[in-house]
């Protein structure tokens, strides 16, 4: 739905509006304004369904505007794409307002997602950080994990970023082995899902634990267990690569049962 290609001369479209990470809702209850005259001040983002769409940043949002969480929970998953790259943009638009070198003013370009320094020349682009999110199994049993950030109840997968000079597999068993204490043997690469929290590309990946003994960080992961079907604990949201990793793993272990 969405077409990555920036409507470069187009002076009028739909508007995604974006203020503090919430969207505005439109009249249709979409978070996709109907077509009108673009401000110069508007970002171009793409095309959806052949429509040119801007992204236009309000300084606040009204009470009734949606997280975008939330609209990913409420939207079909053909959304995603377009929400996705609007709030990253706005994120990026919002933090690289001034020169990361020197520190002078930076300006928009409308032919890319880049902002040029008017001082010394230098770009930059979205920031996008690599980051691995893994379900780590031991048979049928999958490890679930509590972050203190999470709502109440809430289980997930593990995850971390990148770092310098490491390979995602690399980064798969060092964030295992830091926050629940396991060695684990085969390592798959299952998908990836961009993830606009704010600037994150997330790389799902499935581990094979040596055993069941945890060892929790008590720091990042406040409580784990492994869990089997029919026992399981609040989940993620459906949109999210952690759900899909987890509901990917359950269907498989009920196909092996059968």
């Amino acid at each position: 739905m969405l077409r990555r290609e920036l409507p470069i001369g187009a002076t009028a479209g739909r508007v995604v509006r974006i203020a503090e990470g919430r969207i505005a809702p439109a009249a249709d209850g979409t978070p996709l304004q109907p077509s009108q005259p673009w401000r110069d001040a508007w970002q171009p983002l793409g095309y959806w369904n052949d429509e040119a769409v801007a992204l236009a940043m309000d300084e606040r949002p009204d009470a009734d505007w949606p997280d975008g969480r939330h609209w990913l929970s409420a939207l079909p998953e053909y959304w995603f794409p377009l929400l996705s790259t609007a709030l990253q943009v706005a994120a990026w638009l919002r933090n690289h307002r001034f020169c990361g070198r020197c520190g002078a003013p930076a300006t928009r370009l409308d032919t890319e997602f880049a902002m040029v320094c008017k001082g010394c020349g230098h770009r930059n682009y979205p920031r996008i950080s690599p980051c691995i999110i893994t379900l780590v199994t031991h048979g049928e049993a999958l490890l679930l994990a509590r972050s203190p950030r999470f709502p109440p109840g809430r289980y997930s997968t593990l995850a971390g970023f990148i770092e310098p000079g490491e390979s995602a597999e690399d980064a798969v068993r060092r964030e295992i082995y830091e926050e629940v204490g396991l060695t684990v043997g085969r390592v798959r690469y299952y998908r990836s899902q961009a993830w606009p929290f704010p600037h994150s590309l997330m790389l799902g990946f499935f581990a094979e634990a040596a055993s069941e003994t945890l060892n929790i960080d008590g720091v990042e992961i406040v409580d784990a267990a492994w869990f089997r079907a029919g026992e399981l604990p609040r989940l993620p949201p459906l949109y999210s690569i952690s759900r899909a990793l987890i509901e990917t793993h359950l269907a498989d272990v009920a196909t092996a049962g059968r």
